[in-house]
């Protein structure tokens, strides 16, 4: 699970850099559009692995 949060993380966060640098939306322009269906799924489980990647800031070094 969290390499897939990780996973996700990165996705939102090369999305974000593609936003800032060229004001280019990729997520949105795969799935029609910020409001659609899918944009909107994939923003929220890029959210959701945000979430479950704070737990890893503070979770036991030697936890694996």
């Amino acid at each position: 699970m969290d390499k897939l949060a990780l996973l996700l993380v990165i996705v939102g966060a090369l999305n974000w850099l593609l936003i800032g640098v060229l004001n280019f939306d990729l997520v949105a322009s795969i799935f029609g559009g910020q409001n659609s269906f899918l944009s909107r799924a994939v923003y929220t489980l890029v959210g959701l692995a945000g979430i479950w990647s704070l737990g890893l800031l503070f979770r036991d070094k030697g936890r694996a």
